[in-house]
């Protein structure tokens, strides 16, 4: 979780050039303790690489990986440009948020900035805001409604249905969802068939999630199999997306595949579409701003809508043409994406983008 404190806010800065407004954002960082004087040509260095304005009014400056060891400590500072800066042709940023990061904690925050950043009305407000109050409450979330979050229970050794909601259900209580009251109205209500071995149970909780939980071998219920078990927790109508998923794949005869590898990205996303391929990562730091952006560059080369999702995150596939929401799929060295494209030329996409990964998208193969 990205923390801020007041002193980390800068208001109604005014900046010539988004020269200028990196200069003003390494002075803080260095002031601050949080990086030695060179860590602005870094800065600079990455600018020139590739901009690191994201959209919706939003720059996040940061520096190399070969500044890395001018960083002591990661944090951030934010600075309010209400005038607006050109930071690249034709795109304005009213807010600058300046990133040192001594390893791939920066795709962490990253990733949570792209998430609260993507709202244009958080964006319009954080131009806005009056007081540095303001700004840290849509910076680190406090003012966005919670999202919703994901569990699995794979593998589970349950010897019936009962078990294996009673296991899901520890899980979600663990997780700090619900308390034993939750288990107890699970366990009383106990389970839905959705079909094809898919079953369901839910209850009013804390927090609003799922856990899909998957037994070590079929189980029987009565007359029906059990493959997986979905548990919805709802605090809210944060889930109704994952249920109309869920009828979606009832209608698309794909309900099954809830049981596989890639069941929460199912849940997520709804039914398979279009053309699909895996490619992992070999970035050493992941997909950091320069590597991102030439995988943005490559996915809008074609026409065709192409999605991706981080098997090795949250699995929710997002456009591969969006930048802020690449960068927000926090991948990491190492992790698997998942692309799927739909249209004519989907097939020439998925080959062309995991040609560019393969050559190390922009900074070479290792």
């Amino acid at each position: 979780m990205l923390k801020l404190a007041q002193e980390q806010i800068l208001l109604n800065q005014v900046a010539t050039s988004k020269g200028e407004a990196i200069a003003l954002l390494a002075g803080q960082l260095t002031a601050a303790g949080l990086v030695e004087a060179g860590y602005v040509e870094g800065m600079l260095a990455r600018e020139a690489q590739h901009a690191t304005y994201l959209g919706s009014g939003i720059a996040i400056p940061h520096g190399t990986t070969d500044t890395r060891h001018l960083v002591r400590q990661t944090g951030v500072m934010v600075a309010q440009f209400p005038q607006g800066i050109e930071w690249d042709d034709g795109q304005i940023a009213y807010v600058a948020i300046g990133i040192a990061a001594k390893s791939d904690e920066h795709l962490g925050i990253l990733r949570q900035l792209t998430q609260v950043l993507g709202d244009e009305q958080a964006a319009q407000s954080l131009k806005e805001a009056g007081d540095a109050a303001t700004i840290i409450d849509i910076l680190t979330g406090a003012s966005a409604p919670a999202e919703v979050q994901y569990l699995t229970l794979a593998d589970f050794p349950a010897d019936d249905l009962d078990q294996l909601l009673l296991g899901a259900a520890a899980r979600a209580k663990s997780a700090g969802w619900g308390g034993a009251d939750m288990v107890s109205a699970l366990m009383a209500r106990g389970p839905s068939a959705l079909g094809q071995g898919v079953w369901l149970a839910s209850a009013k909780a804390q927090q609003s999630g799922w856990v899909l939980a998957t037994p070590t071998r079929p189980l029987g219920e009565g007359e029906q199999t059990v493959k997986a078990l979905l548990l919805l927790c709802g605090k809210d109508e944060s889930h109704l997306a994952q249920l109309d998923n869920l009828a979606a794949l009832a209608g698309a005869g794909q309900l099954d595949a809830l049981a596989g590898g890639e069941g929460l990205a199912l849940l997520q996303n709804g039914p398979a579409k279009g053309l699909a391929d895996t490619f992992t990562i070999i970035n050493p730091h992941g997909l950091h701003a320069r590597p991102g952006a030439m995988l943005v560059k490559v996915a809008k080369e074609y026409e065709a809508d192409i999605r991706v999702a981080n098997l090795d995150g949250n699995g929710e596939a997002v456009s591969a043409k969006s930048l802020m929401k690449v960068i927000g799929l926090g991948v990491k060295c190492g992790h698997r994406l998942e692309f799927r494209a739909e249209g004519a030329d989907a097939e020439a996409a998925l080959r062309g983008i995991g040609a560019a990964i393969a050559a190390g998208l922009g900074e070479g193969a290792h």
